[in-house]
């Protein structure tokens, strides 16, 4: 276990450090001068001014330089600071990342409850009316995308029956946020649980447990959903990522200060210090969840650890 938690570990470190040159590089994709579209909103900035920016992002230097300068400043908790208001980008980001992430786990949170919940019923009611229906709702929820979703939601719930108030960050504003990323997500978790259940209900270990005349419940839960949750954690720890970024657009949709409304703010302002640390950010963030979830792997299926 240890050495299969360290090999997992490795593996995140050489990701996170592949980010860094992509995102030390990022500046340099810009097309042109990227100090000039930084400051292209800015009324009467001089070339003086303009060249002070660009040896204070030291994109002067080569880009060796430039790779070194930043990856020592990342490891001291620096990750520049920001073009509007000369503001530490750090701070900044870990001021609105909880409130990203409460969005993203409260709504993995519901797409599991619910993909979960109907994805072994459909399994344990196969060919029935009941897994028709279930399977025909996950079809919707897969097809509706989040800013149709979340504006919906918040056209009834908020300004029509007045149930929730239209934007905020109090707990009473998570609801809809939530609910908009958890049920279009709950659709893909049901179909990937009714197939992975379906599958284990046919093993050979599960008619042997039934002949036994182990109890229904402990069949049912004790054995076959834990055999059948390896996949459904993979599907969970990616779904995850993929909330991450769909919580970009419903926070701009439900005014929920989180790093994505931040992230939008910085790209329309040209904000590139922002947005570096913003996507290391968000990389970290997805790394870390992908190692929790090799970590699960391997307490749910011992023969992963090998």
């Amino acid at each position: 276990m240890s050495r299969y938690l360290l090999q997992r570990c490795l593996a995140a470190l050489l990701t996170i450090w592949v980010t860094t040159i992509a995102v030390s590089m990022l500046i340099h994709l810009v097309p042109g001068n990227p100090v000039q579209i930084m400051y292209a909103q800015s009324q009467g900035t001089t070339p003086e001014q303009l060249e002070e920016v660009r040896q204070r992002l030291g994109l002067s230097d080569p880009l060796v330089v430039q790779y070194f300068h930043y990856m020592v400043r990342v490891f001291h908790g620096d990750l520049g600071y920001t073009i509007r208001g000369e503001q530490p980008v750090l701070p900044l980001l870990l001021e609105r990342l909880p409130n990203t992430l409460a969005l993203t786990g409260a709504a993995l949170l519901i797409a599991c409850v619910i993909g979960l919940t109907f994805g072994f019923i459909a399994a344990y009611k196969r060919g029935s009316w009941l897994d028709t229906t279930l399977m025909t709702s996950a079809i919707l929820g897969v097809s509706m995308p989040h800013f149709w979703l979340g504006l919906i939601l918040l056209f009834f719930f908020a300004v029509r029956l007045h149930w929730f108030p239209v934007a905020g960050n109090g707990v009473e504003n998570l609801i809809l946020p939530a609910l908009t990323l958890g049920i279009t997500n709950a659709a893909i978790i049901a179909r990937l649980t009714r197939s992975s259940m379906i599958d284990v209900f046919d093993q050979e270990f599960i008619r042997t447990a039934r002949a036994k005349g182990l109890p229904k419940a402990m069949v049912l839960y004790g054995h076959a959903l834990r055999a059948g949750l390896v996949p459904i954690v993979t599907m969970i720890g990616l779904q995850f990522t993929y909330m991450m970024g769909g919580a970009i657009v419903v926070e701009n949709v439900f005014g929920w200060n989180g790093v994505g409304r931040m992230a939008i703010q910085a790209i329309f302002q040209r904000d590139y210090p922002l947005i570096q640390g913003f996507i290391l950010m968000f990389a970290c963030v997805v790394v870390a969840v992908s190692l929790i979830m090799d970590v699960i792997y391997a307490w749910l299926d011992p023969r992963i650890r090998y």
